[in-house]
């Protein structure tokens, strides 16, 4: 037994698919850190190309003019918009994902389904995890909100100070579409691209000689697309309503979904899914080194298991 206070030796216990709850936490963890670190600038650029919605008097511009001051920071800045966000980034790997995947994992090992959970599991981790995961995308959008002004991330100490003096709620504006972002998330990305992944692996993997990477590809391609539909609406309004100065006058979810409007008004489809290609790339990279972080923690932590007798047999690739 492991010994550790408040935990129960249950959670150290390898289970019949070769690995432990704790083992399988590890994994999900570490995945997500290796993709947070690569898809950085991915994010933050299409952060920037929504955000770039208005220009800094209110008034909606059009998309290409958004896409083009995005693109003329990242030129003026490269490294530093590169990285911006990051900190709070990898930090939320714990804050966001140790709720989040933690609920995830401890519904679906509570009902039987072990390291791969199903749709239960994920709309009870979307919803309670929430309150934990908000804060953090609020600051780390806060770093990136006035780089157009100021060429430079926003200090995460000075936005915690205004926050504070607040009583620190508008650390969780945005809470609401996170919801619905995240129960997305967690439905296509956590459930889905693994159950895709395996028929793909079954249908054409077989047959084709493709190896596991090559089919994640796929089913993060297939997934993706659908993925950042339902999504990038849910992302704009979190934008919207995180990206407005912490000491002003916060932007309610009406409000938000008023501006959308007023943005589809005036540009049609093109407004409201601002972002939608780099979203669709960004979803692709994001699952697929996600997914393949995931699986090859997941299988160093099965063969050591099998190599000390924790497991008495390899299991096939999950």
């Amino acid at each position: 037994t492991m010994g550790v206070p408040f935990v129960s030796d249950e959670y150290f216990k390898v289970k019949k698919g070769g690995l432990s709850q704790f083992q399988t936490m590890t994994a999900y963890l570490g995945g997500s850190c290796f993709q947070t670190i690569m898809d950085n600038p991915v994010t933050a650029y299409r952060q920037l190309v929504q955000q770039y919605a208005k220009d800094i008097k209110g008034n909606a511009v059009d998309p290409r003019v958004a896409s083009a001051e995005a693109k003329a920071v990242f030129k003026a800045h490269p490294v530093s918009a590169s990285f911006s966000g990051v900190g709070p980034r990898i930090i939320g790997v714990g804050f966001k994902r140790i709720p989040k995947f933690g609920i995830l994992l401890g519904i679906s090992f509570f009902i039987g389904d072990g390291e791969s959970p199903g749709a239960l599991a994920a709309t009870g981790a979307s919803i309670m995890s929430a309150p934990f995961i908000n804060p953090i995308r609020m600051i780390e959008k806060q770093q990136r909100a006035f780089f157009k002004q100021t060429g430079a991330s926003k200090p995460i100490l000075e936005i915690l100070r205004e926050a504070a003096a607040q009583n620190f709620r508008p650390l969780f504006r945005g809470t609401i579409p996170l919801m619905g972002h995240s129960l997305a998330s967690a439905l296509l990305g956590l459930v889905g691209q693994p159950k895709l992944q395996k028929y793909i692996q079954k249908e054409l993997g077989d047959k084709t000689g493709l190896g596991r990477s090559a089919t994640g590809l796929v089913a993060s391609s297939v997934v993706s697309p659908i993925y950042v539909l339902v999504t990038n609406p849910l992302s704009r309004l979190e934008v919207i309503m995180q990206t407005s100065k912490i000491d002003g006058k916060a932007i309610s979810v009406g409000s938000a979904v008023k501006e959308m409007s007023a943005d589809m008004a005036k540009f049609g489809l093109r407004g409201i899914f601002r972002g939608q290609g780099i979203g669709i790339a960004k979803a692709v990279i994001s699952l697929t080194l996600f997914h393949e972080g995931r699986l090859w923690l997941q299988d160093a932590f099965r063969a050591y298991n099998v190599k000390h007798g924790y497991h008495e047999e390899p299991m096939p690739i999950a």
